[in-house]
């Protein structure tokens, strides 16, 4: 008899189902042993050697397993083949003091790859463990040495992350660029024409055989200067070019592009997107979830490849398995994140639950798209002069939709009427139009994760905790369209964290950082040589930071008394705002909260009280009737003090749009 440990007990359940009356499947509920929480853990005096520990809620896991061992004449570790799994089995090793023991490591759960791994078990990979274990000491060194520092500096309660704040920075810069932006004004002209009743724009392209470029013609008055010049003009087309413009399929899935996509498509957190993918590799319907590589099996692709020609016909078949390759190092043994049963389409997947379904559906149809054949558009481009003027008009139809009947993406499609070189057109109209330059988008979570993936900071295993922690923190919150911006807290720790620990929040150097930890993975460079390249440095400024940097006052004063000791009132930031504080802490310990900002909006609901800002437990703000408990009514949107021309119910701003809170009413503007 032989005993499988795993790390969840979803994937125990999964994996008994594949396996003889040979086996038995247990859980370790995750990690059984970490660093203590209540201090370093690290003896930084002797080659930095941890301090493990069994927490409190392992410690029955631990009993059980110990206790089931005996009863089996070999212990097999299952746990994921990343080096957080290795890290698993490498404890559990070390905890049940295994001598007859065996690790094996699949993609998928099937029984195809089960039997498998069984019959090609392995050694726990040192090298796997020790990355693991030096990025959890370097950022426990990090996390436990520069908390207190701000403890100190700025206020109680702030912490700081190694990776957390390089996150905290790039939210903070865009900020800055945000607000520095000056918008640059420029003007655009289109020539409006007819042909056979039907109408077509045409744009500004050249002149003098020079292109325009975008930000040329500067004010209105030079647009109306190219206009009049354009007056009595004949409009003759030049030159028209007709070709097929082939759009392939996009790749399918890594853990980065999955994360972005959920977000796009579902608005789901990266998190929350991490939560579903384990729940379905669990269960045995996808393949591995934490992967860079872009890599499909030859089997998936055959099996992709039948059930394409079966379902869709040979047209949608590229007539090859296309292979894809990911930028950058990868690990390449792994798959993309792809269905573990390519013919079992979501159709076919029962007892999963709405957002499970939706997962499910995407990255089906994602890797089913990547084997299919290109999309085809008929492509017209038209150039048409007026002295010594070109415009250009453009127009795009779908020809063949190929992997696009599957994974549907936006297109705009613009047909244009039938023409001819040397044609005369009928000009219509001729109009300017102003345009201004936008400052930077802020980042959503999609896009800061393509940002942290394209700086190489973290890696496909990191990109959820890390936008999840730097919200939790409170370092930065969604706003009303979902964008990531820097909380007031955020931006003073991600300046004094950049003024005095350059080299910390430095993305050049967590990203070498990074790829130290994969060179240890490989057994290139020893974990203990990192972090003693590392440690000195940071230890010595930490400390001369410690006895020069001053004590941040953050505080403001107020013309109020504390009403216990008569001393005054402060206001103070807090991790989640503002608030009044006396001045004579710690001694006196009296608070209270700011009063709301009001917004001069009568509540629509009770018509007594009025609409103020408030703030939840996490920090994010929504609006309330000010007679709360006797009235209820909130909402997360703006309140406006106009009503709505439609219904006369209340107007909200949300968006850069202001419209009607009644959903059963269209109005916007």
């Amino acid at each position: 008899m032989k005993l499988i440990i795993v790390e969840s007990p979803t994937k125990s359940k999964t994996i008994q189902k594949f396996l003889g009356s040979d086996f038995k499947a247990l859980s370790s509920y995750g990690h059984i042993r970490d660093l203590p929480k209540s201090k370093l853990g690290i003896d930084v005096e002797n080659d930095f050697e941890p301090q493990y520990l069994i927490p409190k809620k392992a410690k029955k896991v631990v009993k059980e397993l110990k206790e089931e061992i005996k009863k089996y004449d070999s212990v097999i570790l299952a746990t994921d083949e990343d080096r957080e799994g290795e890290a698993i089995a490498w404890h559990l090793y070390k905890v049940l003091d295994l001598d007859n023991y065996s690790r094996i490591v699949f993609h998928e759960i099937t029984k195809e790859a089960i039997k498998k791994a069984l019959n090609s078990p392995r050694k726990i990979n040192d090298n796997l463990v020790d990355a693991q274990k030096a990025r959890r000491i370097l950022d426990r060194i990090v996390g436990y040495k520069l908390s207190p520092f701000l403890w100190k500096k700025v206020m109680k309660g702030l912490s700081a992350g190694r990776v957390q704040s390089v996150a905290v920075r790039l939210v903070a810069e865009r900020e800055e660029e945000i607000k520095k932006f000056s918008p640059k004004e420029y003007w655009q002209i289109k020539a409006y024409f007819e042909k056979d009743k039907k109408e077509f724009e045409s744009l500004l392209s050249q002149k003098d055989k020079k292109p325009i470029k975008k930000l040329e013609i500067k004010t209105k008055e030079e647009a109306d200067k190219i206009i009049k010049d354009l007056k009595d003009s004949i409009y003759e087309i030049v030159d028209i070019e007709k070709k097929e413009v082939k759009r392939n399929p996009l790749p399918p899935f890594t853990t980065s592009t999955l994360q972005q996509e959920s977000w796009k498509r579902f608005k789901m957190p990266a998190r929350f997107t991490m939560s579903l993918a384990q729940n379905l590799y669990e269960r045995g319907l996808i393949t591995y979830h934490r992967t860079d590589s872009l890599n499909l099996s030859n089997l998936s692709q055959a099996i992709a490849k039948k059930y394409i020609l079966e379902n869709y016909g040979e047209k949608y078949w590229p007539g090859f398995n296309r292979q894809y390759k990911a930028k950058g190092k990868t690990q390449e043994a792994h798959e993309a994140i792809r269905p573990t049963y390519p013919n079992n389409s979501p159709e076919k997947v029962k007892n999963l639950n709405s957002s499970q379904s939706k997962l499910y559906d995407l990255i089906w149809k994602r890797f089913t798209a990547s084997q299919m054949s290109s999309a085809i558009f008929d492509s017209t481009k038209i150039k048409i002069e007026a002295k010594n003027y070109t415009f250009q008009a453009t127009g795009q139809t779908l020809k063949f939709d190929g992997f696009l009947k599957v994974y549907p993406i936006k297109f705009k499609e613009s047909e244009l009427p039938a023409l001819r070189e040397k044609e005369l057109l009928d000009l219509k109209s001729l109009k300017s139009s102003q345009h201004f330059t936008k400052p930077p988008s802020r980042y959503t979570e999609a896009t800061l994760i393509k940002e942290l993936e394209r700086n190489d900071i973290g890696r496909p295993s990191t990109y959820a905790p890390i936008i999840a922690t730097i919200q939790e923190r409170n370092y930065v919150k969604k706003n009303v369209e979902k964008k990531i911006e820097p909380t007031e807290i955020g931006i003073i720790v991600n300046n004094i964290l950049v003024e005095h620990f350059p080299k910390i929040v430095d993305i050049k150097f967590t990203a070498e950082m990074e790829k130290d930890l994969d060179e240890i993975a490989k057994g290139k460079i020893k974990w203990i040589k990192t972090l003693k390249d590392f440690y000195p440095s940071f230890e010595k400024n930490l400390t001369i930071k410690e006895k020069k940097v001053a004590k941040k006052d953050l505080t403001e004063k107020t013309n109020e008394k504390c009403p216990k000791c008569n001393s005054d009132l402060i206001i103070r930031p807090g991790k989640f705002g503002k608030f009044y504080a006396c001045s004579n802490f710690p001694e006196c310990k009296y608070t209270k909260s700011l009063p709301p900002k009001k917004t001069g909006v009568k509540c629509p609901k009770c018509s007594k009280g009025e609409l103020v800002e408030k703030k939840t437990k996490k920090g994010k703000t929504f609006y309330g009737c000010n007679q709360f408990p006797r009235c209820n009514f909130a909402l997360w949107e703006k309140p406006l003090p106009e009503k709505c021309p439609k219904c006369n119910s209340l107007l909200v701003e949300t968006k850069n749009k202001i419209k009607c809170s009644n959903k059963e009413c269209d109005f916007s503007k």
